[in-house]
């Protein structure tokens, strides 16, 4: 069976940068406060997580001082986070791995529970024509497809911002998806990386390179897949800052 990830990876860099990434992240998880006590620095990780994908379509990153969250993006966005941290990563994970348009509609119910139209619309996709195909193409693609994990990853991510099946919180629901493949991949088990805070620093750069892969072109291909992998690398250095607050 071909492989139809195969000319993705043998595009310009992208082998390279993906290796990058994993050499980045794998260096995270030796760091001292990661091997004794990870799960206080992957909490870290969510919750930053959360507020850099909210603030990158357009809701508030700070949390509000009485802990009341109220914007729906941003209370949204850190559902997903939480459901990405501890047992419950775990869970879904598993679900990822089995069955990855339940996970999607399980990231959909709590990204957009603020902001569906209605609860028949929460983890439901469009009923646009050809919405349905794709993402069965793409849960093709998480189950079987051969790849390093940083180009998986962009190709979810990637899919997902351009097809916008759930017709809201698909942003947020996309990264949370990017971060599922990292994990049940291995290139992130822990879930230490913050790659949503390189993408919120260059938000126009972002969007460019989306709408690059939705169009198809090879080379906007390999700069989208480039991208992602080097925001993997950046949130790994986003790791590293969070190891080092909670090892000092």
């Amino acid at each position: 069976m071909n492989n139809p990830l195969g000319p993705l990876v043998a595009l310009p860099g992208v082998a390279e940068a993906a290796d990058r990434a994993r050499e980045a992240l794998a260096a995270v998880h030796m760091h001292k406060a990661n091997r004794r006590g990870w799960q206080a620095t992957a909490a870290e990780a969510a919750v930053r997580a959360g507020r850099a994908s909210a603030a990158i379509d357009g809701g508030p990153s700070e949390l509000p001082a009485d802990g009341q969250v109220t914007n729906p993006v941003l209370a949204g966005s850190l559902r997903v986070a939480q459901a990405l941290d501890g047992d419950s990563l775990q869970i879904l994970v598993g679900v990822w791995r089995r069955a990855p348009l339940q996970a999607l509609a399980r990231l959909h119910l709590l990204a957009a529970a603020d902001l569906a139209e209605g609860d028949a619309a929460l983890g439901r996709p469009r009923a646009d024509p050809g919405i349905a195909e794709r993402l069965s193409l793409l849960a093709d693609i998480v189950l079987d497809g051969s790849a390093p994990a940083p180009v998986i990853a962009g190709v979810v991510h990637g899919e997902l911002l351009a097809l916008r099946p759930f017709g809201s919180a698909d942003g947020v629901v996309a990264r949370g998806a990017s971060r599922l493949v990292a994990v049940a991949s291995g290139l992130d088990p822990h879930n230490l990386g913050v790659p949503e805070v390189a993408w919120l620093k260059d938000r126009t750069g972002y969007s460019a390179a989306a709408a690059g892969f939705a169009s198809g072109d090879p080379v906007a291909l390999g700069a989208w897949l480039n991208l992602c992998s080097e925001a993997f690398e950046a949130g790994a250095r986003e790791a590293v800052s969070i190891a080092n607050s909670v090892d000092g």
